[in-house]
């Protein structure tokens, strides 16, 4: 038998439309209301000051340990855009652009890093699951939510986030296979920043993208510059109709940087130079955006006071919320089990304990614990 190329079907394609120095490809350009380009930059603004005082709250330990998205706006906020109320929105947990989009609150962002179960608590008629910090975990979710809409048949799509350190774990791979041989309408968006906290990618994998490896489970991929929202936007929009008319899954690499650290608990300064960071400011989608808005008559230097002002109070206003947040202690126990099991009962009589200053009657029985939904 003669030796022969196999002929693979699957693409993978690199998108730019709004290059970092202004450069616009008219030709690519989507059509956009320009209602609602003033709106998504709203947002965008108000997730990066909504992340500067994140910053400040933490180290006034105000909040617990945060994890910066500065620089990553644009890719989950594209995202948000083109999904329908109906869709499945599934983070990792530097997408808070995108929640904002989707109608959560600052405040209920804030109780999150704060440490209180609330801020794990979606919206009332908000298809979004809350942040995922356990690396690639959401995947798995994710694939099921879209398998879930397959069998209803309603049109509905999943779009899930993973970064470029969760295409090394298992749960990505599983995640895109069943994808695949089930067909379900599923988009997969990996932010690939460029670091898996110190880990820089080329140390996580040999492959030239990210996006080729979709290659292997027989899906459509595309790279996209994930600092550009209206290339992520195009690229998105593609990969959900296709998704939503049964076309199946598809993964977008959205090439992007981490312009702070992994988290308040990292120094970037140990294992990434200067130089880098300087050069990946120079891409950053904010300005970005602003520049091509301000060339579209979108956008002046009145009306971005205005929105920083009305931003500040927000924030402020959401801050104020936050810190007269009154947690219930014993809320840790509430939604683990249906039934608390014997050794929870013992570690909830020793909390009470410790912060009642008294100690359980001798056969007493344990504090009742209603379960919130």
């Amino acid at each position: 038998m003669p030796r022969e190329t196999i002929q693979i079907p699957c693409r993978v394609e690199s998108l730019s439309i709004l290059s970092a120095d202004g450069t616009l490809d008219a030709e690519l350009e989507p059509q956009i209301p320009d209602a609602d380009l003033k709106r998504l930059y709203t947002t965008m603004l108000t997730a990066r000051r909504y992340d500067e005082r994140c910053l400040q709250l933490q180290r006034q330990g105000r909040i617990g340990t945060y994890g910066p998205a500065r620089g990553q706006e644009a890719t989950p906020l594209g995202v948000a855009y083109v999904l329908r109320d109906e869709d499945w929105f599934v983070p990792s947990y530097r997408e808070s652009a995108g929640y904002l989009w989707r109608g959560w609150s600052i405040e209920r962002l804030l109780t999150y890093w704060g440490g209180h179960e609330h801020g794990c608590v979606v919206p009332e008629g908000i298809n979004d699951l809350p942040f995922a910090v356990p690396i690639a975990s959401q995947c798995q979710y994710a694939m099921g939510i879209a398998w879930g809409c397959k069998l209803r048949n309603g049109g509905t799509v999943c779009a899930c986030f993973v970064g470029d350190g969760g295409t090394s774990q298992g749960d990505f791979h599983e995640s895109l296979n069943f994808a695949a041989v089930f067909n379900a309408p599923l988009v997969m968006v990996v932010q690939n920043n460029h670091w898996a906290i110190s880990l820089p990618r080329h140390k996580q994998t040999a492959s030239q993208t990210i996006a080729q490896k979709a290659t292997a489970y027989g899906l459509d991929a595309i790279q996209v510059d994930g600092n550009d929202i209206l290339a992520v936007i195009v690229a998105v929009r593609e990969a959900v109709e296709k998704a939503r008319t049964g076309g199946g899954p598809s993964l977008i690499e959205a090439v992007t940087y981490r312009l702070a650290m992994h988290t308040t608990a990292d120094d970037p300064r140990k294992y990434r130079s200067d130089e880098e960071v300087a050069e990946w400011e120079a891409r950053d989608p904010l300005p970005r955006f602003a520049a091509y808005l301000r060339k579209k008559k979108l956008l002046d230097d009145q009306a971005e006071s205005m929105m920083e002002g009305e931003i500040r109070k927000q924030i402020d206003a959401a801050i104020e919320k936050y810190e007269k947040y009154r947690h219930d202690p014993y809320e840790l126990f509430k939604h683990m089990y249906e039934e608390m099991t014997p050794e929870l009962q013992r570690q909830l009589a020793e909390l009470e304990e410790h912060l009642e200053g008294r100690a359980p009657a001798p056969g007493a029985a344990p504090r009742e614990i209603k379960r919130v939904m």
